[in-house]
């Protein structure tokens, strides 16, 4: 076998090293959550909406609205495409901390700051508060393993128009991992609600088909 040079080798796993992460951005035709459709799943509320220079999310009421417009339009792509039947939707989550107050998380309120860095991707691990509020919430709800948690919602400018970027990550709280960690984006559009609409949609293709 040829001898590598050690400079060499140095600077490959310098340049491995160096490389950053990579969020995945599916592209057309690809489902790569087909899998998880069939399986209990909790869809947590949208959790951050970012302050854009389109000024879009004051125009559609500021951060708090996009973000339940947001939950509503992933909801209704869902239910559209007959996804996720046993899953628990953000309502019924909001309905089991109402109940449980002493012991569950707000759904609204979780810890996902470190889940928005471009160094979090597939495979990596999420700590404390995150951890426990996600094991909390599944232990309300039967079977339920997955937690497919909408991080945070952007407008971006682009070619004198808008679009919306939906950051989407799919955890397993048994062991405080993401299984799966995207950036859903929608096409350019003129207005804001048109552009946020879009980004159901590409939800439901991480699934199946339209």
């Amino acid at each position: 076998m040829p001898r590598i040079p050690l400079a060499f080798g140095v600077v490959a796993v310098l340049a491995a090293c160096s490389r950053a992460p990579q969020v995945e951005s599916p592209a057309p035709g690809e489902r790569p959550l087909a899998g998880y459709s069939a399986q209990r799943v909790a869809l947590a509320p949208t959790a951050i909406v970012r302050t854009d220079s389109l000024g879009w999310a004051s125009t559609l009421g500021g951060p708090q609205s996009v973000a339940r417009r947001t939950d509503s339009i992933l909801v209704a792509a869902l239910s559209e495409r007959a996804i996720g039947s046993q899953w628990v939707l953000p309502a019924e989550l909001v309905r089991s901390y109402e109940r449980n107050r002493s012991y569950a998380a707000d759904p609204y309120h979780l810890a996902v700051e470190p889940l928005r860095s471009t160094a979090f991707v597939a495979q990596s691990r999420y700590a404390e508060p995150l951890s426990t509020q996600l094991r909390t919430m599944i232990a309300l709800h039967d079977d339920l393993r997955y937690v497919l948690l909408p991080v945070e919602v952007r407008f971006e400018r682009v070619d004198g128009s808008g679009r919306a970027i939906l950051r989407v990550a799919l955890l397993d709280p048994r062991f405080a991992e993401a299984r799966w960690v995207g950036e859903l984006k929608g096409d350019t559009a003129s207005v804001p609600a048109r552009a946020l609409a879009q980004l159901g949609q590409r939800f439901a293709d991480l699934f199946t088909a339209p």
